[in-house]
């Protein structure tokens, strides 16, 4: 998520800040812990977690257990568990025998005594309770909302993207290792439900007032991806007729909001519509669709994607791309649910890489809006959120410390995607591309140089350059040309060494044609004045 533009961000866009000559920063040993694969991780591979919670509001208290089950890839006795501060484990236990532990701020260190034997599926369950975080700001700032709606009921949700999923349960925190399937069982005030991920299994009345909703999740779900939303929901559904059959389509809100969400979710047949012809199938018809009222502006959470933006067209009202396109549809239905493809389905493996979560994403709000509005609709909004950019930061982050690059992994990613589909000139090979990724990552942890090499690959163009320029660098290539004997000189400038991209401009016909800049002076008879196709995200400098 995160994908509105900071206060920061829009001061550097109009006033010129920079963040360039600020010192680096220093990173921390828990940044480390955190972000990177360390040893006590690598010997063991995630496979189900059973996740049980028991939530008290009368205290914002919560308390629980989690059953980490996993495959031993190499010999160890060591295995790392995060849990982040205030939140305490009690317990952990491996074949009911209660093991050693030692925390290291928010990750805990627990000592097998069992031998763990290569091949072997072994589990642990951990024990743990406390006063979770208080999100300050969700989704962007998460942890638990403890809020209550109008009728004066509970109304609790968690939102915990880059934060990390530790705030509030025990687990494998880290990007690049999945639970292939997770059961979410969460135990509630008696007049309250809670809607988690995947499908519900059951429903479970218990003697001291409270209710306990078991939830199943079929596929594998990244951390961040699972979440606690606790109202006074009422609920409703459809059967989306999609590329792999019907799609349960499920719908909860609060009671006083049932015939605003009746009409304003009519979007999400809509929104599979366009996704599934450009990013091919829904990827959890086992677990079905939702969309969840929530008391923030919504989260991507997989199969249980969270909802927050007042049942009104565009970005809580406003139309970020300034062209008017935005205002005819719902941002948060359509920009999270594209994360069910690009984030959910296909997961960046270390936060660094998020830019492949939210450069698709938000390239897939034009690509929805050129399926039902026009090709020219769709490039006309796109463009139109370049003023959004702030070009201070590199989009790639840094690897191994849970640090995620600039925000322009929005507006910048979205316009470098469609200055590479102009490149490719070709919209079906482009649409292929954008399926095949869903199809041949599907379900899996990737990195940023897996799918550049993918894009290059299926495109038959060498995107090397490209990719470097937008993703790692923070200038605008600019297109320099001269006006001499008859025609233009022309080369690239602000760019990365080497860089190469073909760019279309008009020619004397008033038609568009190719020319092969470099940063090499190269001529063109015929032309007195250099005119480029709008949707190449690149300047032009007459010399």
């Amino acid at each position: 998520m995160k994908f509105i533009i900071t206060l920061c961000l829009i001061l550097q866009s109009f006033f010129g800040f920079s963040q360039l000559f600020q010192p680096k920063k220093a990173y921390t040993r828990q940044d480390t812990l955190r972000g990177s694969i360390t040893p006590e991780r690598a010997w063991w591979n995630l496979q189900y977690y059973h996740l049980s919670v028991k939530v008290q509001p009368s205290d914002s208290t919560i308390s629980g257990n989690n059953l980490i089950t996993y495959k031993v890839l190499k010999p160890a006795q060591v295995i790392q568990i995060d849990l982040q501060n205030p939140m305490q484990i009690t317990k952990v236990e491996q074949d009911g025998q209660a093991l050693n532990y030692k925390r290291d701020g928010n990750a805990f260190f627990v000592e097998l005594q069992k031998k763990q034997l290569v091949g072997k599926t072994e589990s642990i369950k951990v024990f743990y309770e406390g006063k979770p975080r208080i999100a300050r700001r969700p989704p962007w700032d998460g942890g638990f909302s403890w809020k209550k709606d109008s009728s004066g009921k509970w109304f609790i949700t968690t939102s915990c993207q880059g934060l990390g999923a530790s705030v509030w349960w025990p687990c494998k925190d880290h990007m690049y290792d999945e639970a292939d399937s997770m059961k979410i069982s969460i135990t509630v005030p008696k007049d309250l439900q809670d809607i988690s991920n995947g499908r519900l299994l059951k429903v479970t009345d218990n003697a001291d007032d409270t209710r306990t909703f078991d939830w199943f999740v079929a596929n594998p779900i990244n951390n961040y991806g699972v979440n606690i939303n606790i109202g006074n929901y009422v609920h409703f559904s459809e059967k989306y007729k999609g590329l792999k059959g019907d799609l349960d389509c499920n719908y909860y809100v609060l009671p006083e909001d049932l015939e605003k969400a009746k009409v304003q979710f009519k979007q999400v047949p809509m929104m599979l519509k366009a996704f599934e012809h450009w990013f091919g199938p829904y990827p959890f018809y086992e677990d079905g669709y939702k969309l969840v009222q929530v008391s923030y502006l919504g989260m991507e959470h997989q199969s249980s994607v969270t909802y927050g933006n007042k049942f009104a067209n565009g970005y809580l009202g406003k139309d970020l791309s300034g062209t008017g396109w935005g205002l005819k549809w719902d941002f948060i239905i359509v920009h999270e649910s594209g994360h069910e493809w690009f984030a959910n389905n296909i997961t960046d493996k270390d936060i660094a890489d998020m830019w492949i979560h939210e450069s698709f994403t938000n390239y897939s709000e034009s690509l929805f809006t050129e399926y039902h509005f026009g090709k020219e609709a769709g490039a006309a909004y796109v463009r139109g959120c370049r003023k959004l950019i702030g070009n201070q930061e590199p989009i790639i982050g840094d690897y191994e410390v849970n640090e995620s690059g600039s925000g322009d992994m929005y507006y910048k990613g979205g316009n470098m995607l469609h200055t590479i589909r102009q490149v490719i000139d070709n919209d079906e090979k482009w649409r292929q591309i954008l399926v095949g990724l869903n199809k041949d990552f599907y379900h899996q942890t990737v990195d940023t140089k897996q799918i550049e090499n993918y894009i290059s690959k299926k495109a038959g163009i060498n995107l090397s350059k490209v990719f470097d320029q937008y993703l790692r660098n923070t200038k605008i290539p600019t297109l320099e040309y001269k006006v001499e004997n008859g025609g233009i000189t022309y080369r690239w400038t602000t760019c990365v060494d080497g860089f190469n991209m073909p760019i279309k401009v008009e020619n004397a016909k008033g038609k568009y044609q190719f020319i092969h800049p470099s940063t090499e002076w190269k001529s063109l008879k015929g032309i007195t004045e250099l005119k480029i196709d709008e949707n190449f995200y690149v300047n032009v400098k007459k010399g």
